[in-house]
């Protein structure tokens, strides 16, 4: 498996698909019964099989990412050909940016000196997908890039 297996929610929201998905495989549902029951590690192959299916639809997709810890925000830009990532750092230890207060403070405060700005472009390994990936691992959350514009905004 090249990405990680879905969590049972996630099954359960893409039930139809995997359905289909099985029927592409010649699969009814008798014997995906009968898969699970009888020969559980080819049950198991399936669904790793859907699971990298559903992750390469969805990182093919993803253009924005963002990752946000207490003193540091990081905001990907995902092109075709590289990485842009907008970072900040704040320096106060006491300013918690996950916090609703943090982060108004953060908005209030862009140009204090506690605030640093850290701006690159970083090329993909020889495998862009899983490099998208490893930063949803690390905790990156998918996004529409409403922060990633305003800062690059701001800075540009």
């Amino acid at each position: 498996m090249k990405y990680s297996r879905l969590s049972k929610e996630q099954f359960e929201e893409l039930h139809k698909e995997f359905i289909n998905f099985l029927a592409t495989q010649s699969i009814t549902a008798d014997e995906w019964t009968n898969l699970k029951a009888n020969r559980p590690e080819l049950a198991e192959q399936e669904l790793d099989m859907f699971s990298d299916l559903i992750w390469e639809g969805v990182l093919n997709q993803v253009q924005y990412i963002e990752h946000i810890s207490p003193q540091q925000l990081h905001l990907f830009h995902l092109t075709e050909a590289q990485m842009h990532v907008i970072a900040l750092k704040i320096t106060d230890t006491s300013i918690d940016i996950t916090t609703q207060d943090g982060f108004e403070w953060l908005r209030q405060n862009l140009m204090n000196d506690d605030v640093e700005f850290f701006n690159a472009d970083k090329d993909y390994s020889d495998d862009s997908q899983l490099d998208k990936f490893k930063l949803i691992q690390q905790g990156g959350s998918i996004t529409k890039g409403e922060l990633y514009t305003y800062f690059e905004n701001l800075i540009g």
